[in-house]
């Protein structure tokens, strides 16, 4: 049973991350006409790795500057700024964002290349629906065993 437990764990995670690297995606492409926008992006396999090695030991884990970045925090500047909120059991807040490397200069200082971040777009919705078909599979499988089907 812990097997199980710990696979829908994993994948459950994975959703998490694969949300957040959607949003980000989605905000670089929402800013490819924003002169001086830098696009971003993260290590969803070390970002991956790092939040389920909080599941088996969650004393042990690697602090986001031994990764060789800082981690993702909103600072709130002014009155009307919205706090940062975390979906509850998600460890993004030791996703370190970096920026991405231009291939091509833009005179306006915007590093968002479209059909990169379609591509990207494209991927991560793939993979978080094969993420979503396992952990649907499991469960059937499970009910399945439960009735004795």
């Amino acid at each position: 049973m812990n097997r199980l437990t710990d696979s829908l764990d994993f994948h459950g995670r994975a959703l998490l991350l694969r949300a957040e690297r959607q949003k980000v995606i989605s905000s670089n492409i929402a800013n490819a006409d924003t002169p001086g926008y830098s696009a971003r992006d993260f290590d969803f396999r070390a970002a991956l790795a790092d939040a389920t090695r909080g599941q088996s030991d969650s004393m042990n884990r690697a602090s986001p500057a031994s990764q060789g970045g800082s981690p993702a925090v909103l600072q709130a500047t002014q009155a009307g700024h919205l706090g940062q909120r975390a979906s509850e059991g998600a460890r993004i807040d030791s996703t370190v964002l970096r920026y991405r490397t231009t291939e091509q200069a833009s005179i306006d200082g915007n590093s968002v290349d479209l059909d990169r971040e379609r591509a990207s777009f494209a991927d991560n919705a793939v993979r978080f629906e094969a993420s979503l078909r396992f952990i649907n599979g499991s469960v059937r499988t499970m009910l399945s065993a439960i009735r004795g089907e």
